[in-house]
């Protein structure tokens, strides 16, 4: 099951990064470099770049093949350009523990208010009486 998760995470990556490859606004741009390598125990790798900047690459391996809780892993990242001219990057790593993924781009959440992180602190300190 956790191989078909993996699986499915993975082509979602790679559809994502094909959705980014045919609708730009360059859509016509020339593939400069395509690399793929497919392994027979389930690793493999594969690289893209093309002339208007964009460029993605991933590995991934079987991880204990021969073990009833193997799992497919994949690490890879991508850059382009958003159509406001910032440079996109991201890194991305899928395994047994999910779908984790980091760049500049994505957002962030807001610092805890200093109210609340009294109050978490303050209830740390003082903790509810067990139950009888």
């Amino acid at each position: 099951m956790k191989l078909l998760i993996i699986t499915a995470l993975v082509a979602c990556v790679a559809a994502d990064v094909s959705h980014i490859l045919t609708r730009s606004p360059e859509a016509d741009a020339k593939i400069l470099r395509q690399d793929q390598d497919v392994g027979l125990e389930g690793q493999y790798q594969w690289a893209i770049e093309t002339e208007n900047g964009i460029s993605a690459q991933e590995t991934g391996a079987l991880k204990n093949p021969q073990s009833e809780n193997s799992a497919q892993t994949a690490q890879g990242q991508a850059r382009w350009t958003a159509p406001n001219g910032e440079v996109v990057e991201l890194q991305y790593t899928a395994d047994e523990n999910g779908y984790q993924v980091q760049g500049s781009h994505l957002p962030t959440p807001p610092p805890i208010p200093e109210a609340i992180l009294k109050a978490l602190e303050y209830i740390r300190a003082h903790p509810p009486p067990p139950e009888n």
